[in-house]
């Protein structure tokens, strides 16, 4: 078992991806820490039935300061004594126009989408060098590659972000024996829309453009293990970002505007 006797943090470990992600170290013989708000009882009982052993520590990422993210750390090592892999899995949307929403809002958005992610990865690093071993997967999305569009007006950049600084962070890492990669899943099946109140336009989509989590966790794991700096799940995917990237640059930012109406009634 590639994880016995060996930590992973995962944070937004409550639901959809994240815990599908838990549950696929688990299977890996993982002790597995889940960081998320809300209830982590259900992620305790697929951690431990997949194999391995959970601990769950309540922790908000969200608060507009970086004590959270030091704290969360902290606490984690005193009862683990080590980590041996991150997964920055937390995250959502924020649905509506920029200028209509309140700074605390999209500022709260950076903090778990773009500033924890940096600094758990940065706080962790030391260690992982020191030992010459460890798992960082960073879960972006296929948005980081599309245009920017209306509404969700940060996602796509925070995204691209995370895309940029795992890819960086894989080629600073090369021979250390820490692997890191962007896992960057398309539409997949989870609780997240619900969370963001878009629900009702993803239906629109047709089914062929539909994962599940479990699928996006298993080749998100197989990824970082295999220290791949990218990983798209899906053909479907891996074609639509390679299309987006290749497109000129007015073209590619009036595909984003037609994206944005698919989702965004007009005013």
């Amino acid at each position: 078992m590639k994880f016995q006797n060996k930590v992973v943090v995962v944070t937004g470990a409550s639901r959809g991806i994240g815990q599908a992600i838990c549950a696929s170290f688990a299977k890996e013989g993982a002790t597995v820490v889940g960081v998320a708000r809300s209830d982590l009882a259900e992620t305790g009982t697929a951690v431990n039935t997949a194999g391995g052993n959970f601990i769950a520590h309540n922790a908000d990422l969200g608060t507009g300061t970086q004590k959270e993210s030091h704290d969360v750390i902290a606490q984690i090592l005193a009862k683990t004594g080590k980590i041996d892999a991150l997964v920055n899995n937390a995250g959502y949307g924020v649905a509506g126009f920029y200028g209509e929403t309140s700074w605390e809002t999209q500022r709260d958005f950076i903090q778990v989408l773009v500033t924890a992610p940096c600094e758990l990865a940065h706080r962790l690093l030391p260690g992982m060098m020191r030992r010459g071993y460890g798992r960082i997967l960073n879960v972006a999305s296929v948005a980081g590659f599309m245009p920017g569009s209306a509404s969700h007006t940060l996602y796509g950049g925070a995204k691209a972000m995370l895309i940029k600084f795992s890819q960086a962070l894989h080629s600073e890492q090369k021979g250390s024996g820490v692997f890191v990669s962007a896992l960057c899943p398309g539409f997949t099946s989870s609780e997240f829309h619900d969370v963001n109140g878009t629900r009702a336009e993803m239906r629109r989509l047709p089914r062929f453009m539909w994962l599940s989590a479990e699928r996006v966790a298993e080749e998100g794991y197989r990824a970082v293990m295999k220290n791949e700096p990218i990983c798209i799940p899906g053909m479907q995917y891996r074609l639509i970002s390679t299309f987006a990237r290749l497109l000129p640059v007015k073209a590619a930012h009036r595909l984003g505007e037609a994206r944005s109406r698919m989702f965004v009634k007009e005013k």
